[in-house]
């Protein structure tokens, strides 16, 4: 697995990385027996550092955890420990996922689980908006990204694992688009939907 380990505001010496390294790689490989990559970011703002943990552990399954303290160690040591969490959560399904990659010969989906490729826009704040914008958003970015065909607990995982505010997919059930997403009472949200419904139209004048 390749780990790259770098600094915002902060110099990373080699004994945090190697224990960075090390330590994200014992979590990691209890539950993978091959993960892609690893990406550990320091960042210092004032007196606090924070640690953010991304690994790719497939094609389309990332997983993230994060921590904060006055202390680089600490800070990372955390965000390993909700990694260790998150993943043993996600145990059985994470062997599942990663037995089917490796049926497949290469790491990533099966070809049982098909995606589709989307852009991802990255839109300007309602603040920053021109005036005279009219219907369409200011873009300052855009990305190629994979809407998986999953199913809702798979989607709901990967929403945990990769802290994500909210997934789109396509339901394996019946391969329409929906979307899991965090409520703010700390519950799981899942919208289907109905794609069999006819849509409302205008109504138009009767000629007499």
């Amino acid at each position: 697995m390749k780990i790259t380990v770098t600094g915002k505001q902060i110099d990373v010496g080699d004994s945090l990385r190697n224990h960075a390294t090390a330590a994200t790689i014992a979590v990691v490989e209890k539950y993978f027996g091959r993960a892609i990559e690893a990406h550990i970011v320091f960042d210092k703002e004032r007196h606090l550092i924070h640690a953010e943990i991304s690994v790719h552990a497939g094609r389309g399954l990332m997983v993230q955890s994060n921590g904060t303290a006055e202390d680089a160690y600490v800070a990372f040591d955390g965000a390993a420990e909700r990694l260790d969490k998150r993943l043993r959560r996600h145990k059985r399904r994470l062997r599942k996922h990663h037995g089917r990659s490796k049926e497949d010969g290469a790491e990533g989906e099966s070809e049982s689980e098909p995606e589709s490729a989307a852009t991802d826009y990255v839109l300007a704040a309602g603040d920053s908006q021109p005036e005279a914008s009219g219907d369409e958003p200011l873009v300052i970015a855009e990305m190629r990204t994979i809407i998986p065909q999953v199913s809702v607990m798979e989607a709901v995982m990967r929403l945990d694992l990769a802290e994500l505010p909210a997934l789109i997919f396509r339901n394996s059930k019946h391969g329409n688009l929906n979307l899991v997403y965090r409520r703010r009472d700390g519950n799981i949200g899942w919208v289907d939907p109905d794609m069999m419904e006819p849509r409302a139209t205008k109504p138009t004048d009767k000629v007499s």
